[in-house]
């Protein structure tokens, strides 16, 4: 008798264990399941900040032949130059340098090439979209000398105005110079710069033609 109940018990035992197996072996797929979808995850991220990087650098690269020859011809840093690209265009990603090679967002009225595009300027407090008219250049290069150019001449309202940028000496004082000339009214705008140059080691460039 208690050999059949043994026997019996046994019986009951194995469909239980089975059942366990299947859940056990289904926790463990789902578990490698989701390692792999974050390992996936992980893995596409990684590459796409290593394209951006990438992108970067190369547009740095590219541009500075024009930055050091705007150095040369009307003493502006080059990681000036560089900065205010990056910053402004966002690397050459943004659709007025892209499409239309103004990597400064420089406005423009007259009897030049422009077009009109949505801008954000901070005003009284914070952030607001307006749309503004801005210089269609042929190429990047134009673009830089154009900028350059802004800073020799100055404004129609006030030639000197960006004289202090003229005399800075190093990128911290070229880069406050610009926000206190009125360039960007970004109010953090000279701070953006420095990150910009030194994150990218854009100094390099100023002690290149010292």
């Amino acid at each position: 008798m208690n050999n059949q109940m043994k026997r019996k018990n046994r019986y009951k035992i194995w469909p239980f264990l089975t059942k366990l197996g299947i859940i056990i072996l289904l926790i463990l797929g789902f578990t490698a399941y989701n390692l792999m979808k974050t390992s996936d995850a992980q893995t596409t991220s990684a590459l796409a900040s290593q394209v951006q990087t990438v992108t970067r650098y190369n547009f740095i690269r590219e541009l500075a032949p024009a930055a050091l020859q705007a150095q040369k011809e009307d003493k502006i840093l080059p990681s000036l130059t560089l900065a205010q690209a990056c910053l402004e265009s966002d690397f050459g990603q943004s659709l007025l340098a892209s499409k239309y090679h103004n990597l400064f967002g420089v406005k423009a009225y007259g009897n030049v090439p422009t077009v009109k595009l949505d801008t954000q300027e901070f005003e009284n407090g914070k952030w607001i979209t307006i749309s503004g008219q801005f210089r269609v250049y042929a190429t990047d290069e134009a673009s830089v000398l154009g900028h350059s150019k802004l800073f020799v001449n100055g404004t129609t309202w006030n030639p000197n105005q960006y004289a202090a940028v003229l005399n800075a000496k190093d990128y911290k004082a070229a880069a406050k110079a610009v926000q206190t000339s009125g360039y960007a009214t970004d109010p953090a705008y000279s701070a953006k710069l420095i990150q910009i140059i030194e994150s990218y080691q854009l100094q390099k460039y100023d002690q290149a033609v010292n």
